[in-house]
């Protein structure tokens, strides 16, 4: 069977969960070369191995003009568009050695960029070869001072690396809260929560930042284990750290709305004050009760769930009253802890993080 040469390109995307638009898929020779770094899907490369043997048309004549034609594939949860953009092969020598030429220089770019990676704490775990498919999934983008690089109330779309510069941490006030320089990490806790960005973070120096988006990232999470118990303690650690600001009004009791402070936020707050009582949340029908114990999780129900599922459940309510009651009934200071706190929260944002994708 014979395949005809092509680059085409995806120009449109909706909840594919492999690919994204501006990628490129090839065909030469009888090889198919899909993005780098990237799963295969068969689905798709059923339908190019289809376009490519058949004698459909990349090019259509319209009005007196060129049209590329427009293909799909949508055989799973998602679907994606994909154009013709030019044919692959150089009839001439000079063709032949200037597309090796450019192919070096990506390669040596790819590769110069892995070795920044490899001076970033966080990629310690990883293999060469691995932060050669990483390098290949994140794009270098520089900000000038004073730029707004998120924005509170912003979805969170982007992981954000710092490989060089400052960047500042702001609240309502435009007051800084804190600084990020060269390998810390932001943009984290939105792509694992779901929940829109909580800080404004602008650039305190031109800065250099390493940026993957959320697709890319959730596939990240997914092939290198060592990064995703990274993220997941960063989450933690970035919420316990928020939760000390607010210690304080835990001293009295406290009451509130979920929109405003998320439940895993109210359980680090309580366990790290190692704190003693009751909380419970109010929401249209759902009733739900955590009893802690010095701060360790003691009693979780709701909807006549109890236990590590109904904690699970809990965590995942994005809507609701809650009030922290100082103080347990007696009986149940004898109780068994449920499990070790970190653990049953890293599990269960891992949960959540796997239910919204």
């Amino acid at each position: 069977m014979r395949f005809r040469n092509g680059i085409f390109i995806i120009t449109e995307e909706n909840h594919c969960p492999l690919y994204n638009v501006g990628e490129e898929l090839a065909i030469e020779e009888g090889i198919l070369s899909l993005p780098a770094a990237k799963p295969t899907c068969m689905t798709l490369a059923t339908e190019l191995i289809r376009i490519a043997s058949e004698d459909e048309s990349f090019e259509r004549m319209q009005d007196g003009r060129q049209h590329k034609t427009k293909f799909d594939c949508g055989g799973c949860t998602g679907l994606i568009r994909f154009e013709f953009k030019k044919a692959k092969g150089f009839e001439t020598l000079q063709m032949k050695l200037l597309a090796a030429s450019e192919r070096k220089e990506k390669i040596k770019n790819v590769a110069q960029f892995a070795g920044l990676l490899r001076t970033i704490d966080i990629f310690e775990p990883l293999q060469d070869d691995d932060l050669l498919d990483l390098a290949t999934l994140l794009k270098l983008e520089d900000y000038p001072w004073g730029f707004p690089i998120v924005q509170k109330g912003d979805p969170g779309t982007n992981l954000f690396i710092i490989v060089s510069g400052k960047v500042e941490v702001l609240d309502n006030d435009g007051i800084a809260l804190a600084e990020l320089m060269r390998g810390d990490v932001f943009g984290e806790m939105s792509l694992l929560s779901g929940d829109p960005v909580t800080t404004t973070i602008i650039a305190a120096e031109p800065t250099k930042l390493a940026v993957m988006n959320q697709k890319d990232f959730r596939h990240v999470l997914t092939r290198f284990p060592a990064l995703q118990v990274f993220f997941y303690k960063l989450l933690v650690n970035r919420i316990t750290a928020i939760n000390l600001q607010r210690a304080e009004e835990l001293a009295s009791g406290m009451v509130g709305q979920i929109a405003d402070i998320p439940v895993v936020e109210l359980c680090q707050m309580i366990n790290s004050n190692q704190k003693t009582g009751v909380l419970k949340i109010e929401y249209e029908d759902q009733r739900a009760t955590l009893m802690f114990n010095e701060g360790e999780l003691i009693h979780a129900d709701v909807l006549n769930v109890t236990g590590k599922d109904a904690f699970f459940r809990i965590l995942g309510m994005k809507n609701g009253r809650f009030k922290f009651t100082q103080g347990i009934p007696s009986v149940r200071r004898s109780n068994d802890v449920i499990g070790g706190f970190m653990a049953l929260i890293m599990e269960g944002m891992k949960r959540i993080d796997d239910s919204s994708a």
